[in-house]
C-alpha cells in the first residue's frame, strides 16, 4: 500500500506516523510482525524519531545542514541538490517497525517522518506489511 505526501519546504521533517498507522490498522493480521516504510526517491528520507517536540526535527535539520552544506559538491553543477543526495544517503529510505497484536509498537515518544532534503515536492511512501 502507498499514499503521498507534499512537502512544503526545500527542507523538513513531516510526520507520516498516522497515515502509516491507518495502512496497518487496515492490512495486519495475528501473522504480522513488522512494518516496512520505504521511500522510492533519492532525496528524501524516513526516520524514527520523537515526534512530539518540534524542535527535535529542527535540531535534526540543522545538524545535517551544518555538517553537510550545499553548493559545494560536484553533483551541484547537475542540479544543485547534491547536499539533498548525501543526507538522503546517510538517513536512509526506509525504517521497519515491529507490529504486535495489530500495532506499531513505537515507544511513548516515538513517531514516523519523512525528512525531506530536496522540496517542496510530492513524495510517494510504500509501506509493507510483513
Amino acid at each position: 500500500m502507498e499514499f503521498a505526501i507534499k512537502t512544503s519546504k526545500r527542507e523538513e521533517i513531516v510526520d507520516i506516523t498516522k497515515e502509516v498507522e491507518k495502512i496497518v490498522d487496515r492490512a495486519s493480521d495475528e501473522d504480522s510482525k513488522a512494518c516496512l516504510v520505504y521511500v522510492p526517491h533519492a532525496t528524501c528520507s524516513v526516520i524514527v524519531n520523537e515526534n512530539y517536540d518540534k524542535t527535535v526535527c529542527d535540531d535534526i535539520l540543522a545538524f545535517l545542514k551544518k555538517q553537510i552544506p550545499s553548493g559545494i559538491w560536484k553533483h551541484d553543477k547537475v542540479d544543485d541538490n547534491a547536499d539533498a543526495h548525501i543526507k538522503a544517503s546517510i538517513i536512509g529510505p526506509s525504517q521497519i517497525i515491529p507490529v504486535q497484536d495489530g500495532k506499531l509498537q513505537l515507544g511513548r515518544w516515538q513517531g514516523i517522518a519523512l525528512a525531506e532534503f530536496d522540496g517542496p515536492r510530492e513524495r510517494k511512501v510504500i509501506v509493507n506489511i510483513i
